[in-house]
């Protein structure tokens, strides 16, 4: 049957996002602490913008290359954390969407101290 399927880069961030987000030791998904204070503009699914900070993919066709940075929590070892993150995304990204996963590179932004909340280390960040 002729015709095409599309799949959406947000659908791919936010599958790799609720991916990486399950792993033990992240706390947080890293990138821009400003980005996820911007109020949401947009139709529909425009929501998904701050659930996906901090990842970005590039699709060409049934393959994909995914980035994600990411925030480990204080006291859990930051190697082995990233390690299963690219594990935990490059599965999830491939059986729940069907497509090729040709790399996963993580970035590890910072760490999480007890206590402090996402709002917290962003304000310190970046003035609001």
């Amino acid at each position: 049957m002729k015709g095409r399927i599309k799949v959406a880069d947000e659908v791919v961030e936010k599958v790799a996002a609720l991916a990486a987000l399950s792993v033990p030791g992240v706390a947080d998904m890293g990138g821009d602490p400003a980005r996820a204070l911007e109020p949401v503009q947009g139709g529909a699914g425009s929501g998904a913008r701050h659930r996906n900070q901090g990842v970005n993919v590039q699709i060409h066709e049934r393959q994909v290359a995914v980035n994600v940075a990411v925030v480990v929590e204080y006291g859990h070892v930051v190697m082995e954390v990233a390690a299963e993150v690219k594990t935990n995304v490059a599965t999830t990204v491939s059986r729940m969407l069907g497509m090729r996963v040709t790399e996963v590179n993580v970035t590890v932004d910072d760490v999480r101290l007890p206590g402090e909340t996402h709002l917290e280390s962003a304000s310190e960040e970046e003035p609001v």
